[in-house]
């Protein structure tokens, strides 16, 4: 690799264009759009895909109606009642399309900033993979799937595609947003490289796997664009309930007309209730508030998610995040830190701790894993070692190989080796020597302990043993400490042996884990856990991951992986970070709770509106009902108006709620619940009550009414 790799990575967007950028509430730039929006979406096509506000709609036209008949001297109560009524009926519908238009317009601002991520791309189409010579200059929009490409230091990679040859340092912070240039090169769970993204540093030839218009940055364009976004089957649920409320209200409304009537004509006194009064009625019962706010529910969940630089297929896989109650999480990366370090030398009987400190320092100076660098600053820390010159040595470094599993360094008069217990057994009998029993038991005591060994020989002769700790991550206890609390069951999955992930899994906190997982057992294990109606979560980078995204309910695939990967998957992280998982599951619970949490209290609040609204409608058919005004409103036709107007207010109201969701906690479903129904189902009978009655006095004061 050339020296190039340390470059500094160019940025390709300014920082205003990064992905995950949180946007104010109310941005300007998105409030004015929003406005339009909410104008445009009075069309009945608009309206229709929402029953329960088309139910407004209609309602808003009929009383319209009725004003303008008013206007000409024939309306069936005041001009200037029947006119505010309409007016509000109108807010109602406004405000409702104004927060669907809100969460829209935040994902159509995130899909603007990818679109500047698109540039025209000239292309190095080669005419034969194996000669970088013959090379034809071609526009990326004429490229093919399958056509291979040469991307040089500088060049932007034309489009989604598999590194077959070569290896260079690729910035992908127009993607990601981290400045920090990542190694893509040919095979591995590496080799994947995205459209758009610019090659720092040597030259990768790349095997286009996509179709113009299907590349990645395509398919975010697509997924973050909310208007565009399908309902869930929990969603759709939720609708038919509040088409079928809409429904029962609306028959309930429609006879209560011919009942007033015969009650003013049978008893020949009172006034019978006017069709302007029942059409308020009807969107005062109705499920207004959560109908007004559903969709912009929906479509804030993906763009939280976006904002967590998660890109997801659809609003079913966030959806589905918040129902998880088990999480498979890979070990290393997730759980641990992912680089073993070197914790401690372990001598054999005989053998001076500093001298077998120095022999396992040479044997790791030109080892540039983590676990070699580990140990050279290990003998350095404990011995003060200086590290030695390996040219001066006349040292030739023998690399790890996974036939042999071992590996150290030729020196002329020595031949050191470190490797793992089974390896150095294998090597040393083969020289007619054997492994000591006491190096085999410390050897089995640090496995035991999570730990993994490694044996140090020289010349055929086992000096001793270090113990390679694999760190578990800081905090990462409480975090599942937290799942078990919300009902979710943490599975560690490891290829380690069943003694190191154990205690591992011991010390992690999880509930469970998999030991020595191949792509089959973890395939097995979701099937397993799906079967008994669980919801399972999981992340993957590898091809051989493929096959467990495709089965599991929600699949987070690493942006760094394979394209396998990302194609079995239904969200795809762009940190490649596997703690992500956790977050995801988070904002999948949000979205839940906060659509739970608005529902009830849209149901709630009907019952305010009942007490000022009923007693109000039918005081004048039946004069026993204005027991039930215990508000003491100042008027029918105040009490009417009122709880109109509320109804439309609250709508606004909540759409930062609707949009940022509800403040999200680590509790079980049953505290949640409780929390829930005192908070917006409490709430939701106590603020209306106080909301009436303060509009109704503020209209007595203007004589309004």
């Amino acid at each position: 690799m050339s020296n190039h790799m340390h470059m500094p990575a160019e940025p390709m967007v300014s920082s205003d264009q990064r992905l995950r950028q949180p946007l104010r509430l109310f941005e300007p730039s998105l409030v004015q759009p929003a406005v339009k929006a909410a104008f445009s979406k009075l069309h009945p096509r608009a309206q229709w895909r929402n029953p329960v506000m088309f139910v407004v709609y209609v309602g808003s036209i009929v009383v319209t109606l009725l004003f303008l008949q008013a206007l000409f001297g024939r309306g069936e109560a005041s001009t200037l009642f029947i006119g505010l009524n309409a007016v509000w009926l109108w807010f109602t519908v406004l405000f409702a399309n104004f927060a669907e238009a809100m969460a829209e317009s935040r994902s159509k601002a995130q899909a603007a900033s990818l679109r500047g991520l698109r540039q025209h791309v000239i292309a190095k189409k080669l005419l034969s993979p194996t000669d970088r010579s013959k090379r034809l200059p071609l526009s990326a929009d004429m490229l093919s799937k399958g056509d291979i490409v040469l991307v040089e230091a500088g060049d932007l990679i034309p489009m989604d595609g598999e590194v077959i040859d070569g290896v260079a340092s690729v910035d992908e912070s127009a993607i990601t947003g981290e400045s920090a240039p990542v190694i893509r090169e040919s095979g591995g769970d590496f080799s994947a490289v995205t459209g758009g993204t610019r090659v720092l540093s040597d030259w990768l030839v790349v095997r286009i796997t996509t179709r113009h218009g299907e590349s990645f940055l395509d398919r975010m364009i697509a997924m973050v664009e909310g208007a565009k976004r399908k309902k869930t089957p929990n969603e759709i649920a939720l609708s038919i309930l509040l088409v079928a409320l809409t429904i029962i209200f609306l028959m309930v409304t429609a006879t209560l007309l011919p009942f007033s009537l015969f009650s003013v004509q049978a008893a020949q006194a009172g006034v019978p209730v006017t069709i302007t009064v029942l059409v308020a009625l009807l969107v005062c019962l109705i499920p207004t508030t959560i109908g007004g706010l559903l969709s912009a529910i929906g479509v804030a969940g993906m763009s939280r998610m976006m904002q967590a630089n998660v890109i997801a297929t659809s609003g079913r896989a966030v959806e589905a995040a918040g129902d998880v109650d088990v999480l498979l999480l890979d070990k290393t990366g997730t759980i641990t830190l992912g680089n073993r370090q070197a914790s401690a030398f372990f001598p054999a009987p005989g053998i001076a701790p500093q001298r077998f400190a120095d022999i396992a320092q040479l044997a790791s100076l030109a080892d540039e894993t983590p676990e070699g660098r580990s140990i050279v600053a290990l003998a350095r820390q404990q011995f003060g070692m200086r590290e030695r010159d390996m040219a001066t040595l006349q040292a030739t470094f023998v690399p790890f190989t996974a036939q042999t599993r071992m590996s150290g360094i030729d020196l002329p008069d020595r031949v050191i080796r470190k490797g793992a217990v089974d390896a150095v057994r294998k090597y040393v009998e083969a020289a007619g020597a054997t492994l000591p029993s006491d190096v085999a038991r410390i050897a089995d005591e640090i496995a035991r302990r999570g730990s993994t060994p490694l044996v140090v020989t020289e010349n055929d002769s086992v000096l001793g043993t270090i113990e390679l700790k694999d760190i578990v991550k800081g905090g990462i206890r409480e975090r599942f400490a937290e799942l078990r609390r919300m009902g979710i069951q943490t599975v560690m999955i490891t290829g380690d042996n069943k003694l190191t992930a154990a205690a591992i899994a011991a010390e992690a906190g999880v509930d469970d884990f998999l030991a020595e997982a191949t792509p089959e057992e973890k395939l097995r294990l979701i099937r397993s856990y799906q079967a008994q109606g669980r919801m399972v979560a999981m992340t993957g980078d590898g091809t051989n991951d493929a096959p467990a995204l495709a089965q599991a309910d929600v699949a987070v695939a690493m942006n760094s992986g394979t394209q396998a990967a990302k194609e079995a998957g239904n969200m795809v992280d762009l940190d490649s970070n596997p703690t992500k998982l956790l977050e995801i599951v988070a904002i999948g619970k949000q979205m839940l709770m906060t659509r739970g949490a608005l529902t009830t209290f849209s149901i709630a609040n009907d019952l305010a509106k009942y007490f000022a609204i009923i007693p109000a409608a039918f005081v004048g058919v039946y004069p026993q009902l204005k027991a039930l005004d215990v508000m003491q409103l100042a008027s029918p036709s105040s009490a009417i108006l009122s709880a109109v107007i509320f109804n439309a207010l609250i709508i606004i109201v909540l759409i930062p709620l609707a949009l940022k969701g509800v403040a999200y906690r680590a509790a079980s479903a049953a505290s949640l619940l409780r929390r829930n129904l005192l908070i917006y189902g409490l709430g939701g009978i106590v603020l209306p009550f106080a909301g009436i009655k303060l509009i109704d006095m503020l209209l007595s004061s203007l004589n309004l009414v």
